[in-house]
């Protein structure tokens, strides 16, 4: 069995095995860039819901010893350790020198 084609048709062939190439290629950076955008707003979500939590925890704790007095120096400290969570936090987020990158970038330059 011989199988005759000419030119046009191998072209043809090329041309659409090209085109199938170039769309899956697309179709994966597309695909990369929706689960980088969905791992980013996931990060957020989840921040989001471990500061109210612990927000929702130091109030509580605030609440009970406040509403019962008796001891100054539990009150005291109850009333500080949020103050020395929040320093603690900002100085750490306020002194963060490196980038958050999830991929390197090919080429080693900048786009």
């Amino acid at each position: 069995m011989t199988v005759n084609l000419t030119a046009v048709q191998i072209l043809a062939g090329i041309g659409v095995l090209l085109a199938l190439v170039g769309m899956w290629k697309i179709g994966t950076r597309r695909a990369r860039k929706a689960a980088d955008t969905a791992r980013a707003s996931a990060r957020v979500v989840s921040l989001a819901g471990r500061v109210l939590l612990a927000g929702a925890a130091m109030g509580g704790v605030q609440w009970l010893v406040i509403s019962h007095p008796g001891n100054v120096t539990l009150l005291l400290v109850v009333i500080a350790a949020p103050d020395l969570v929040a320093a603690y936090v900002l100085t750490k987020v306020l002194t963060v020198t490196s980038m958050d990158t999830t991929k390197p970038r090919r080429g080693g330059g900048r786009r």
